[in-house]
């Protein structure tokens, strides 16, 4: 076998692109097939959906996160950003996103997501806790949620089309191992056959070590490069 038939491509689309998925599809996704054996395209959030989730980045509003750690009532945070994804998938249905699944993804996460904030809630309450440590990890959690909406719906318009895709979560959503960064891409990644399926990989990647910890909200490029490394 030949280098070029070994290799693997990483690809990295960011959030401005998945808004427009259509124009992705047909002219990055489709486009004449690479000699490579393999692939693995790694996705932002939607453009916008960040701020919602943490706060935005220009303004400051406060969204799920910062209004969790300001003591607030996040329940109008959840339902505009419900509200806006739920307006993100049906823009996506005549690309073959399926309603129902669709939607089922994003009240999993959204229920998931406030369950764990009104534990937190209730740990933060007895006071014998450090807050900073706990914040840290509601702040990546809360962040990890954008990502796997993009890249499962991405994943579910590829098989859609017929294009074989893996969706790749990353986020470790419900999962109690304590694994670096390093390790949960290749544990995950090493489920996916790359010779039979385009694997859709979140940008998020939930590590021991806390990757917005050191790269803030740059953290899907840094994914994008650990997986190609």
């Amino acid at each position: 076998m030949s280098e070029a038939e070994s290799c693997i491509v990483v690809e990295k689309i960011g959030g401005t692109s998945m808004a427009q998925f259509e124009v992705v599809l047909n002219n990055v996704i489709k486009r004449p097939a690479s000699p490579c054996r393999g692939r693995v395209v790694v996705v932002s959030a939607y453009g916008g959906i960040t701020n919602l989730l943490l706060c935005h980045k220009k303004t400051g509003e406060p969204g799920i996160f910062e209004k969790f750690r300001q003591g607030g009532d996040v329940r109008p945070q959840v339902e505009k950003l419900r509200a806006r994804m739920l307006a993100i998938n049906e823009g996506f249905y005549p690309l073959g996103l399926d309603p129902q699944i669709s939607t089922s993804f994003i009240e999993d996460r959204l229920q998931g997501a406030m369950t764990f904030l009104d534990r937190v809630s209730e740990v933060l309450a007895f006071g014998y806790v450090e807050r900073d440590g706990i914040m840290q990890a509601v702040r990546e959690m809360i962040a990890s949620i954008g990502e796997a909406h993009s890249a499962f719906n991405s994943a579910e318009i590829l098989k859609a089309n017929v294009i074989p895709a893996q969706f790749v979560d990353l986020s470790g959503w419900h999962d109690k191992q304590e694994l670096s960064i390093n390790e949960r891409i290749e544990k995950s990644l090493g489920s996916v056959d790359l010779d039979q399926k385009i694997a859709v990989v979140t940008g998020y990647c939930k590590g021991t070590e806390g990757i917005m910890s050191a790269y803030d909200r740059g953290y899907s490029e840094v994914t994008f490069s650990r997986i190609a490394v």
